[in-house]
C-alpha cells in the first residue's frame, strides 16, 4: 500500500470514529493553554489522540503552518505540570497536512493545565469533553500512590449514605454533606475510602459529579439476598 493511500485510510478511519474519550479534533491551535487541557485530560484518563487540522464535523482543513507543532510543544512543556509526553505524526491528505498527536495514559498523574488567570487545574477526559477533576478524585490518586491500607468504620453516616443511594441511585457531594450534617473534609474522606474499596463509583458529567454504588456491589447484594431467601 502506498504512503498516500495508507495515510488517507488511517486518518479517515480515525475521523469516522468521531470525537470520543480518546479522540479529539482541532481545526487549528490559537491558544496553547487550551490545548494543554486536552493533553492533560488524556494523560490523566486513558490516553488519546488529537487530530490537528480537522474540523469538529470531521472535514479535513489542514494545519496552517509549522507553528502548530510548536504550540503543541508549548502546551505540553510550558502549560502542563508535570510536562506531558507526546508523539507527533505528520500526514499529508489530499494536499493538506494533518498532525496526529498521541498522548499515553500517565503514571505521574495528576497533570495540571495552566489557565489564563495563572491557576493550575486538573482535567480528565469524559466521553468527548475535558472536565475538571474534584478534590475527591485527587485524594483517591494520592492515596493510590501512597499504597497505604484503607480502614473504614461503618458508622451511622456510612449507613445513611448507602440507604440514600439504594433509594435515589446517585448523590452529589453537596447533598451528602447536607443530609449527613458533616464537614466537607469528612465527607471527602468517606467517599475516598469507599472508592478505594471499590464500593462506590464517581461519575463526572458536564452537569455535575455524582456518586453511586458500584455495579459489582449491587450484584453481590442481590446474590446475597437470593441465598438468604433459600
Amino acid at each position: 500500500m502506498s504512503y498516500k493511500l495508507f495515510a488517507s485510510h488511517h486518518i479517515k478511519g480515525l475521523i469516522d470514529q468521531g470525537e470520543h474519550q480518546q479522540l479529539d479534533f482541532k481545526f487549528c491551535i490559537s491558544d496553547s493553554r487550551k490545548i494543554a487541557r486536552s493533553l492533560v485530560a488524556f494523560s490523566n484518563t486513558d490516553g488519546g489522540k488529537l487530530l490537528i487540522g480537522v474540523k469538529d464535523n470531521g472535514s479535513i482543513a489542514g494545519v496552517r503552518s509549522d507553528e502548530e507543532y510548536y504550540m503543541v510543544e508549548g502546551a505540553a512543556e510550558l502549560y502542563s505540570k508535570p510536562p506531558v509526553k507526546f508523539e507527533v505524526q505528520e500526514w499529508n491528505i489530499e494536499g493538506k497536512t494533518v498532525l496526529e498527536v498521541t498522548v499515553s495514559k500517565s503514571e505521574k498523574k495528576p497533570h495540571y493545565a495552566q489557565e489564563e488567570n495563572g491557576k493550575w487545574m486538573v482535567y480528565i477526559r469524559v466521553d468527548d469533553q475535558n472536565l475538571l477533576a474534584n478534590n475527591v478524585l485527587l485524594k483517591v490518586w494520592r492515596r493510590q500512590k501512597s499504597k497505604k491500607g484503607v480502614y473504614v468504620r461503618y458508622t451511622n453516616i456510612e449507613k445513611l449514605l448507602f440507604e440514600y443511594l439504594k433509594q435515589s441511585n446517585t448523590i452529589t457531594f453537596g447533598r451528602f454533606c447536607k443530609i449527613a450534617g458533616i464537614t466537607r473534609s469528612r465527607a471527602e474522606n468517606i467517599l475516598v475510602n469507599m472508592i478505594l474499596l471499590d464500593i462506590i463509583d464517581i461519575e463526572f458529567t458536564e452537569n455535575g459529579t455524582y456518586y453511586r454504588i458500584k455495579e459489582n456491589q449491587k450484584t453481590s447484594e442481590k446474590d446475597s439476598n437470593k441465598r438468604n431467601k433459600r
